[in-house]
């Protein structure tokens, strides 16, 4: 047999290696590489075709029984699950700290407590008492929730094999697990890993629902082992600036449901307060037309959300650098769009400062918001407000086109009910909106120019 091989395994992004390195090679953090127990390498004279249990086969057209949700008592949280949670399923939810993550499934815990469901809560990272007094905070003190503080995988099992399944399993959090089976500190890649497939495997077998609470990393990624996402059936995000009052709930993965589904909260002194209507929320306080303030139509799933995008020029004296400054945008695309206007539209904005901030700390990633962004910008130089009860959207190429986008009559139609009469977007869109809304389609980005420069 084979002599084992050495491996050291990076405890930032899971990357391995057969030789220690002061830096990973993949994430690039330093000091990160933790030796593990090689693994068995077997000889190639080595047969696995025989001692197995062989395992009957199923065609695509048997009947199956779609399994009966458990809705959580939260509409926004079940909005994003795709309608609630799947018995035997593994959630990963992650999140910045404080940003509610606790406070969210502590909620959803005591609803579906008080309405007859079995839950368990286990904190691995705050005392019993802790989860009390915040769940009295809350006015949750009455929930019949069954919780403990413990780390150890092993007395989770034993203690949950003698009291029977739940119907709901929350884990806070899954890096503070530990099994005895594992060498390593609780938050190790092999720690995490190996409490994270035994929880996993629980849970498939009893049919509850597991909910694992994660911790992200400075750039706001799951923390851990990248194979912890694709062991579970849902990954979510919990979204947010603790300066601003809303919070969203994105559905990263959904083996349920549809992906990119958000519900979205409001922090208030009673915990996590449901938004039905969060355009409402972002356009909060458009009173007056100010120029470099455009209303964008996003698209997060199935659900249209309008927000605001405001743009601000400020013009400097030669030979200083202009700054480019942007909040809940890629700063990239920014760059790229500035190049088109002034490479196709002869606008000058080199020698200006930009800033750009999409309004209520909202992040936008839908490419349809580069003629928003556009229009934010040309009022912004011109000085021109737009028409306060119009929208934009539509993508820019590089040539200087304006390019379809899709669901374009889902974002008109949520625009109409909240009461904007006109929208400028790419020609052919018009079709299937709301016929109560004036339309002007643009074929190329100076077209956009003309009408904001025009004012009309």
């Amino acid at each position: 047999m084979a002599k084992p091989k050495r491996r050291y395994v990076c405890q930032a992004c899971g990357s391995i290696s057969h030789r220690w390195q002061g830096q990973c090679p993949d994430c690039a953090e330093w000091n990160t590489l933790a030796e593990e127990a090689p693994e068995t390498v077997f000889s190639a004279k080595h047969d696995l075709s025989g001692g197995g249990r062989a395992f009957e086969f199923v065609s695509l057209d048997s009947p199956v029984a779609l399994p009966r949700r458990l809705s959580t008592g939260v509409a926004e949280f079940d909005r994003a699950l795709g309608g609630g949670l799947v018995p035997g399923s593994a959630v990963l939810m992650g999140g910045d700290p404080g940003i509610g993550k606790s406070t969210l499934l502590l909620q959803a815990a005591a609803r579906i407590a008080s309405s007859g469901g079995d839950v368990v809560y286990i904190s691995g990272e705050e005392a019993a008492d802790q989860v009390r007094l915040r769940a009295d905070r809350l006015g949750l003190g009455k929930a019949p929730i069954r919780l403990a503080s413990a780390t150890s995988v092993r007395d989770i099992l034993t203690t949950l094999g003698r009291t029977g399944a739940p119907r709901l399993l929350v884990i806070d959090s899954i890096q503070t697990m530990h099994s005895d089976q594992i060498e390593g500190a609780p938050g190790t890649v092999s720690q995490v890993r190996g409490c994270a497939f035994e929880l996993i495997r629980y849970a498939k077998e009893s049919g509850a629902a597991l909910v694992l609470v994660g911790h992200v990393t400075k750039d706001g990624a799951i923390a851990g082992p990248r194979v912890l996402e694709h062991m579970v059936d849902v990954v979510m995000s919990f979204e947010g600036e603790r300066s601003h009052q809303y919070r969203i709930l994105r559905a990263l993965k959904n083996r349920f449901g549809a992906v990119d589904e958000i519900g979205v909260f409001a922090m208030a002194g009673q915990g996590l307060e449901e938004v039905a209507n969060p355009s409402m929320l972002f356009l909060s306080g458009r009173d007056s037309p100010v120029a470099g303030s455009a209303v964008f139509p996003a698209l997060e799933g199935t659900r249209p959300v309008l927000v605001e995008i405001q743009a601000l020029t400020v013009r400097l004296a030669s030979g200083a650098t202009p700054r480019r400054a942007v909040v809940g945008w890629d700063n990239g695309r920014l760059a790229m769009l500035l190049a088109v206007l002034e490479a196709r539209c002869g606008l000058n904005f080199s020698s200006a400062e930009v800033y750009l901030n999409v309004a209520g700390g909202y992040r936008l990633s839908d490419p349809a918001a580069d003629i928003a962004v556009a229009a934010a910008l040309v009022s912004a130089l011109a000085d021109r407000p737009l028409p306060q009860s119009g929208i934009w959207f539509g993508e820019v190429s590089l040539a200087g086109e304006v390019r379809p986008v899709a669901h374009a009559a889902t974002r008109l139609k949520e625009a109409a009910k909240l009461g904007f009469d006109c929208a400028f977007g790419p020609s052919g869109c018009e079709n299937g909106g709301a016929k109560e809304m004036r339309y002007a389609g643009l074929d190329l980005l100076p077209n956009l120019v003309d009408r904001v420069m025009g004012g009309s």
